[in-house]
């Protein structure tokens, strides 16, 4: 009896075949940051899986070139880690300053900065207060910022290694 019941309800699953988790999640090859248009798109080939409103830094015209001076950066880079315990809700870092940069800003006699993410609202403050501030203004000091909810998918589906353009 047990038997029958067995293979039945194995016959039966094999009609509704389960996905698993990993197989839902699209495979992301790199993600385009568009400042002006304040999207950030994540893509694979030439399709865009995902879309997603950001918020820059501060003073969002122009490169980053210093330390301090709440620009996002522009140009090529990689996301090289994830930080579950950021002082934000999640973080990947961003591979700013690259050695033609930071070497720019070292004859400069300044610093190029660093710790440039994508990331969620920042952990101490409330996140109803953060919901306004993202929906109608750049408050970042540099970094790319993104929902909670939104930063959970993105930190789930983007690998370190993975390409990012940063447009202006």
């Amino acid at each position: 009896m047990y038997r029958k019941c067995g293979i039945l309800f194995t016959l039966f699953l094999g009609l509704f075949p389960l996905q698993s988790v990993a197989e839902k999640i699209p495979h992301i090859d790199h993600i385009l940051v568009q400042k002006s248009a304040r999207k950030m798109f994540l893509q694979s080939g030439d399709k865009t899986v995902r879309e997603y409103k950001i918020r820059l830094g501060r003073e969002p015209v122009g490169a980053k070139e210093r330390e301090g001076d709440n620009r996002t950066p522009e140009g090529d880079y990689k996301i090289v880690a994830h930080n579950p315990n950021s002082a934000y809700h999640l973080s990947l870092r961003i591979s700013y300053p690259t050695a033609e940069q930071r070497a720019k800003a070292e004859k400069n006699g300044y610093s190029a900065g660093g710790d440039i993410m994508i990331h969620g609202f920042p952990n101490k403050s409330p996140a109803f207060l953060f919901r306004f501030i993202h929906a109608w203004r750049d408050w970042t000091a540099g970094c790319i910022a993104v929902s909670n909810k939104e930063i959970e998918e993105i930190y789930n589906m983007v690998k370190d290694g993975t390409p990012i353009r940063i447009e202006p």
